[in-house]
């Protein structure tokens, strides 16, 4: 099963062209609602980005507003995009998807404004709100508190090195979720020419310190997506069968490569080779007792995993997950108990237990890691009703034929 490029690559790679010397290409980056947004967004600020089918040309040009940027639902783009208008001259507005406006954005705000940019808000901390670009940002220390998303911390980074100082971002809180799509942000700075040091021993007292100077222009080739790879993946895995991904990387920052860790957990057997990543499912699953801190996004699909397995589970580490698309702790487990599961929600966990389901609808709340996760159940439980399977298009246009052919032995 072929699978597009990464969400979280390709946005990256879109945010580090615009601010670099010169233009550069992206190739193989994923055609998705929240790359599409991010594109729509640079250009709303004068970018110029040119998007071929093999490949997409970038070319900075002077920021500048008035400008309007829809974030959707999209996480990268209403908390990267934000840093980058800072360096805009002139006001720039953000809003996005109703959902949108429920998500946190207070301790990322205050830290930009302690880096010298101006916010008008309504006081909500969240969207809507209004960056007055000035052109250039003084930049110097930013402290905050990143426990809910490491994108307030991500976001910060990528624009870093266009500020008059550069920055020294010091993390104050619970644990930071998600640590490697930080690495990933750092090393994709660092690729870019960026001077990065970072002090992450401690992901309560953790430092990022980055000095100012240009950023050179890269081409680059986006990896598949494999948190994207996982509910196919996890088809195998309940239904015993076997997959391949073509294309998996040996050495990546993504952090859908843990899948191979929790479904051999599982029971999986998985090799990698030249061909890609094969998983031939096990003949009953297993639970599992595990921390998903670092890997949210697996969540749902996991949880789906394990409400098909032979004994309980514990996905451990997931709080911040509440303020993702939707609350997918709540939401999971109202979904997953809708078809007769026993799942308990707590504070900073998933507890699942094992029980025969049935059909039913299993809705999606606009967020499409939960259609990805109905569509694993599906396989075992006749009768499941995924409500708005095409939320999917937010990462994986496509989701449903992808899913359709893979049933009928063409994937």
């Amino acid at each position: 099963m072929g699978i597009p490029g990464s969400k979280s690559l390709t946005n990256r790679a879109l945010i580090l062209a615009a601010l670099a010397e010169g233009p550069s290409t992206i190739t193989g980056g994923l055609k998705a609602r929240d790359t599409t947004l991010m594109i729509a967004g640079l250009s709303a600020l004068g970018v110029t980005v040119t998007t071929e089918p093999d490949a997409w040309s970038v070319s900075p040009q002077p920021l500048r507003g008035p400008a309007h940027v829809d974030c959707g639902l999209a996480g990268t783009v209403m908390r990267f995009l934000p840093v980058v208008a800072g360096l805009a001259d002139g006001a720039v507005r953000f809003d996005g998807d109703p959902r949108a406006r429920m998500r946190p954005m207070g301790s990322m705000l205050a830290a930009l404004e302690g880096l010298g940019v101006r916010i008008d808000d309504d006081g909500r901390n969240s969207l809507p709100f209004t960056v007055q670009g000035t052109g250039s940002v003084p930049g110097g220390r930013a402290d905050l508190d990143a426990s809910a998303s490491s994108q307030y911390v991500s976001g910060l980074l990528l624009a870093a090195p266009r500020f008059d100082a550069g920055v020294d971002l010091r993390h104050r809180g619970a644990p930071i979720p998600s640590l490697p799509h930080v690495e990933m942000t750092v090393g994709m700075l660092r690729e870019s020419g960026a001077t990065v040091t970072e002090r992450v021993d401690d992901p309560s007292n953790a430092r990022w310190v980055v000095a100012p100077g240009p950023l050179h222009a890269v081409d680059r080739v986006i990896e598949p997506d494999l948190s994207n790879a996982a509910p196919f993946l996890a088809a195998a895995m309940v239904t015993g069968g076997r997959m391949t991904i073509p294309g998996w990387p040996r050495q990546t920052t993504q952090a859908g490569d843990r899948l191979r860790d929790i479904l051999t957990q599982m029971g999986a057997r998985i090799r990698l080779d030249a061909t890609g990543l094969t998983l031939t499912g096990p003949d009953t699953v297993r639970g599992i007792d595990m921390s998903l801190r670092d890997v949210g996004e697996l969540t749902p699909v996991v949880a789906a995993v394990a409400a098909l397995a032979e004994s309980p589970s514990r996905l451990r580490g997931i709080g911040h997950l509440r303020g993702h698309e939707t609350d997918r702790l709540t939401a999971l487990a109202t979904e997953i108990n809708r078809l007769g599961g026993r799942v308990q929600a707590k504070a900073n966990s998933l507890r699942i237990t094992p029980t025969p389901l049935h059909g039913g609808d299993f809705r999606t709340y606009d967020d499409h890691r939960m259609a990805m996760a109905g569509a694993v159940l599906g396989l075992r439980v006749p009768g499941v009703r995924i409500v708005d399977v095409d939320t999917t298009r937010k990462t994986l246009p496509g989701f449903a034929r992808m899913w359709t052919a893979m049933l009928d032995g063409h994937a």
